[in-house]
């Protein structure tokens, strides 16, 4: 029986793990193609938002790339790749980079 991923906002492991999806990732198309500079998700608690960026994370970043097909199995994207796939580097847990930031100031 699938799990409900209640509070849960790690695509990768949603995947893996075989938790409840509805499939948004047709929505990585409209948004390559939206006209407007800067993009604003207003959705109330709990709606989904922080899932929505780990999708979009694991479609854009070129960590994921060697698992694309494994991660974005059953899902739209996987059989309408756009030419932006796996294309970019994304630094998603600024905790660690100030750390490092820090790290490195004291040499």
């Amino acid at each position: 029986m699938k799990k409900i991923p209640y509070g849960l906002s790690n695509f990768k492991l949603l995947k893996e793990e075989d938790y409840f999806f509805i499939d948004k990732t047709k929505y990585i198309e409209t948004l390559e193609n939206y006209s407007n500079r800067y993009l604003m998700f207003l959705r109330p608690r709990r709606f989904g938002k922080s899932l929505f960026i780990a999708i979009l994370e694991a479609y854009y970043d070129t960590y994921f790339k060697d698992e694309f097909e494994a991660i974005f199995k059953d899902t739209y994207i996987l059989n309408n790749r756009t030419k932006e796939a796996s294309s970019y580097m994304i630094l998603s847990n600024f905790s660690l980079f100030t750390f490092f930031h820090h790290f490195w100031d004291i040499f």
